[in-house]
């Protein structure tokens, strides 16, 4: 826009053709005469009828974005029914099998009132598409669960797009869907990750290509990327790029990076360096690159081309819009954000493995709810690959809340979080919590609001209920307020909203500390408040993930184990975790292992039954398998030579390596990995053992030899550390003794205190570790 910014404009250009500035002139402007110019300034260059014509053209472009009118998709609408009172029918439907017992007064009141608002803003197609997906997906078995904005809809939970009982925790439909948003809902449902592709191409065969797409995400310049492309651009060496990066302390509040940067240039800076600094400084937050969302699909009536640009993703059989998430917001186009979460896979693989009838499997809703002993467990933070509560921190925060029902797991989900922490929301919800502080409420309508969580805002949509209870402010107005607060720390857009706050709560008599606060609050939560709907969703996935935890720790760590990769703990720890459960585990075996990791039960123990009743048992708890690891664990070994062996295997052993190399016709890195892995300790071979009748084998057989020759008969079996070295590095596990154990052993550590042993040196003792 001006002649100053051609250096930016070259430097961006270089980046675009990812060469450096000298080696791309024939790319670059060759002056500084493209930019914008006042009308004066263009009245001395152009004649007069040319700069008329240009209104002349002006005029014949009438394109306004409003023009673009956006239809859901009809077909999910029987002919001849009308959207509002087909969805009602659903919706009743829904209410028979939520609420067999009689429908609540309130659960009736509210559904007629959500009912209304979505026949208003005529939203039924949309909550209609939202089922019909959640509909083929159980259909196939695949697991899911809705969450987000969704779980604050009864009419979502009547569809059974959401598990969660809204009614329950009492969230507020407004934040889902207002009359004063006037904005399409937005409906986040998580999929089995390892399944959600046959989601996403159900939606593809359903509507089709021309008709759906996924959304696209712009990617912006942040420090690292902005140092990168610039140096490149500039000729700086990559490695002195890396260097810079690790030399930034991002996290400095009083010096800020773009400062530290300048300072790594040295008292006397090259004129190369300030040119470097300067459009580091310039580029940041401009688009880089479009990249796909991780699962907002787009549906349209009519062709999606018509609306918005599309083109075909990296992936085949994808068909991405080049719009972002906040621009399709503002068009008012349908997205469904189909989204994939490991823990559902897992939960599911463990309900098949713990079923009497795995061809119908346990649901979550038979899963039974609120048991005390359940709560114990978490009590002492033995959470150990439980969802969300399995890090350290929410370890350290669970003995100290003492979760004991399911809101309690609700708040443990939302607490650890950098906005309660640093809006000092923590240690006063624990001390009240505790009975050390005394639980206050400044009035009765800011008391139906934070009583659930003794007086302090924990979730955003209590501050969101705050804002309009105690400060007047109206639902789009506490809308506005929320969005702020998401963004306040990239454009301060927060201020005028916390002055409206005060003056708000000022008027209706709360004291002056008590708003301050309430803004401080706010402050804090930033763009890292968590809603109470996403809370309440993951909070139930907790419960179910420490239910199978507590009951069946084989099967639970066998699931983790076959959904990998995903959580927090890799298959060692999760590994070591189940043996301090008192499961059993077995080595990857060529006679006994699967692809998979599976149970073996013992021979009299209870048998999966085919005919088991309508509602799948789960069985006895009390029943102890044993958790035998699968060839998946073996480093480098495909799960096409796997299937292969297992073919060759059938239903007969190998009882001999001779016998199985013949029957198997595996590649001999094949075998080098199953040996080295200790796989072949079934045929009577340690690894050196397995190792030399590998090598042997060949040169026997040109011999016309077929039996190994006896010399690996003599060979010593390795030591327990070289066995420890070989697990690790082909496997990542290793069943014998931890390493530690093996150190004290071989080294001298007499002098040296163990861990449990330092609480009880005196003070300033000099100790050994």
């Amino acid at each position: 826009h001006h002649p100053s910014r051609q250096s930016l404009q070259d430097v961006l250009t270089a980046i675009r053709h990812n060469q450096r500035l000298e080696a791309c002139t024939g790319a670059l402007f060759s002056n500084a005469e493209r930019h914008l110019r006042s009308l004066k300034k263009l009245a001395h260059i152009y004649p007069p009828e040319w700069l008329a014509q240009t209104q002349v053209i002006a005029k014949q472009c009438q394109f306004e974005i409003s023009s673009l009118r956006y239809e859901y998709p009809p077909e999910l609408v029987p002919k001849g029914e009308a959207p509002d009172a087909w969805l009602r029918q659903r919706v009743e439907q829904g209410v028979e099998q939520r609420y067999p017992q009689g429908v609540p007064k309130k659960v009736a009141v509210q559904i007629e009132h959500e009912l209304a608002v979505i026949k208003q803003l005529r939203y039924e197609h949309y909550f209609l598409t939202i089922a019909d997906i959640v509909e083929f997906a159980r259909g196939q078995g695949i697991l899911c669960q809705g969450r987000g904005s969704a779980a604050n809809s009864v009419v979502c939970y009547c569809l059974h797009i959401t598990e969660v009982d809204p009614l329950q925790v009492n969230l507020l439909f407004e934040r889902f869907i207002s009359p004063e948003r006037n904005e399409p809902p937005d409906i986040d449902v998580d999929f089995e990750h390892e399944r959600r592709e046959e989601v996403i191409q159900y939606i593809y065969r359903r509507y089709g290509r021309k008709r759906a797409g996924l959304a696209a995400t712009v990617i912006r310049y942040r420090a690292k990327s902005a140092i990168r492309d610039v140096g490149r651009a500039l000729g700086m060496d990559e490695h002195y790029l890396t260097h810079l990066i690790h030399q930034l302390d991002r996290r400095d509040k009083e010096t800020p990076w773009l400062t530290q940067l300048v300072a790594l240039g040295g008292e006397s800076m090259s004129q190369q360096y300030v040119l470097f600094v300067e459009h580091v400084a310039r580029i940041l937050d401009f688009p880089r690159h479009l990249s796909q969302h991780v699962g907002g699909f787009v549906i349209s009536a009519g062709l999606l081309s018509e609306l918005v640009p599309i083109e075909n993703a990296a992936m085949a059989d994808r068909t991405l819009i080049q719009w972002n998430k906040d621009d399709l917001e503002s068009l008012g186009l349908l997205k469904v954000d189909v989204l994939a979460l490991g823990m559902l896979s897992a939960i599911r693989k463990c309900l098949q493995l713990i079923s009497h009838n795995p061809e119908q499997p346990m649901r979550l809703q038979d899963i039974p709810r609120e048991d005390p002993a359940v709560y114990d467990r978490l009590c002492h933070a033995d959470t150990v690959g439980v969802f969300q509560i399995e890090s350290r921190a929410q370890m350290n925060m669970l003995p100290r809340l003492k979760p004991r029902c399911y809101y309690d797991l609700v708040i443990q989900v939302a607490i650890v979080r950098p906005g309660p922490i640093q809006g000092d929301m923590v240690h006063p919800y624990l001390r009240r919590r505790d009975g050390l502080e005394p639980v206050e409420y400044p009035s009765e309508a800011v008391r139906e609001v934070l009583q659930p969580t003794l007086g302090v805002p924990i979730f955003q949509e209590q501050v969101i209920r705050l804002a309009m209870v105690a400060a007047g402010f109206s639902g789009g107005e506490a809308d506005q307020l929320r969005r702020a607060m998401a963004a306040w720390k990239r454009n301060g857009a927060l201020a005028p909203y916390q002055a409206k706050l005060v003056e708000g709560m000022l008027a209706r008599g709360y004291s002056a500390d008590y708003a301050e606060r309430i803004c401080r609050q706010i402050e804090g939560f930033g763009e890292y408040g968590f809603p109470e709907s996403h809370a309440a969703s993951f909070a139930l996935l907790v419960y179910v993930s420490a239910w199978q935890k507590r009951y069946y720790p084989a099967a639970f760590c066998c699931a983790l184990l076959n959904s990998q990769p995903m959580g927090f703990y890799s298959p060692s720890q999760l590994i070591q975790d189940a043996i301090r459960h008192g499961v059993t585990v077995l080595p990857v075996d060529i006679n006994a292992s699967q692809w998979q990791h599976t149970l073996e039960y013992p021979e009299n123990s209870e048998k999966p039954n085919p005919e088991a009743s309508d509602i799948p048992r789960a069985k006895s708890p009390h029943i102890k398998p044993s958790l035998r690891l699968g060839f998946r664990l073996i480093k480098g070994l495909s799960q096409r030579a796997a299937e292969q062996l297992l073919t060759a295997r059938g239903a007969k052993a190998f009882s001999h390596i001779t016998e199985a190399r013949q029957r198997c016709g595996l590649a001999s890195q094949d075998w080098e990995k199953l040996a080295a892995a200790g796989a072949l300790q079934s045929l009577g071979l340690h690894r050196y053992q397995a190792r030399w009748a590998l090598l042997a084998q060949p040169m026997l057989w040109a011999n016309g030899q077929q039996d190994d020759a006896p010399i690996h008969e003599a060979l010593g079996a390795p030591s327990e550390l070289s066995s420890l070295e070989e697990d690790l590095r082909h496997t990542g596990v290793s069943l014998g003794r931890h390493p530690i154990e093996l150190l004290r052993e071989q080294i001298n550590l007499s002098r040296c205190l163990h861990a449990n042993e330092l609480a009880s040196a005196r003070h300033g003792q000099l100790v050994h570790v």
